[in-house]
C-alpha cells in the first residue's frame, strides 16, 4: 500500500530526504512493518506523523 509524506523527513539509511507529497518509499526501496508503524504513527523520537496511507480509488462509476 502507497504512502504519502505529510512531514518532511531525512531516512537515515538511505539519506534521502523525503518532502511533503512525495511516496514513501522511494522507487526500488522498501519499508519495514516497524519502519511503517514509526513513521505513521507518533511512536517515534519527534512524536510527530510523517506519512499516512494513500486511500486507493475504486473505478466503480455507478
Amino acid at each position: 500500500m502507497p504512502y504519502k509524506v505529510v512531514n518532511r523527513f531525512k531516512d537515515i539509511k538511505h539519506g534521502h530526504i523525503y518532502e511533503v507529497g512525495e511516496v514513501y518509499p522511494a522507487e526500488g526501496e522498501k519499508a519495514t512493518k516497524t519502519r511503517l508503524e514509526q513513521l505513521a504513527t507518533t511512536k517515534n523520537k519527534y512524536k510527530k506523523v510523517f506519512i499516512e496511507k494513500v486511500e486507493e480509488e475504486s473505478n466503480d462509476k455507478e
